[in-house]
């Protein structure tokens, strides 16, 4: 995994894009609370595990000086990359972090042969449909349907 090197915006503070170090693993869910990325019926605890355990997936973290300032999980299916759990913390937000998270993310989508990214975003969260509008995302004519097993 390639270390992306970045500075956050007025403090430019080194911050690292890589793999999410396991100490760092309770402060991730707690973020993804923080951020309301949890539901109920997904534990995000046995997300990340999986993720990491997985040959084909990935936490990324956004870090600076060792604090956690941000998450993607990344993960493929051999076609398509997914991404899920991208989280900024409150007090970094609209500072690239998002958008460099989200390279890193496509970077190492790319570097396992996969050629296309794509993600989830729930029903009425406009502001965050304008964010990914703006990387250069788009609406697909497609319907995501799921059921439960567990």
């Amino acid at each position: 995994m390639r270390t992306h090197r970045a500075t956050t915006g007025s403090t430019a503070l080194p911050v690292d894009i890589v793999e999410l170090p396991e100490p760092l693993f309770d402060a991730a869910v707690r973020l993804w609370h923080d951020s309301g990325l949890t539901r109920p019926w997904n534990d995000p605890d046995e997300d990340l595990r999986r993720a990491v355990r997985s040959a084909g997936s990935t936490v990324l973290a956004c870090v600076a000086e060792g604090q956690l300032l941000g998450t993607a999980m990344v993960g493929h299916d051999g076609h398509r990359a997914w991404v899920y759990y991208v989280a900024v913390r409150q007090d970094q937000r609209r500072r690239g972090l998002g958008r460099r998270l989200m390279s890193a993310c496509a970077d190492w989508a790319a570097g396992c042969g996969v050629p296309k990214v794509q993600l989830m975003v729930r029903t009425g969260n406009e502001p965050v449909l304008a964010f990914y509008e703006r990387l250069g995302f788009q609406t697909e004519q497609v319907v995501v349907l799921g059921r439960r097993l567990l």
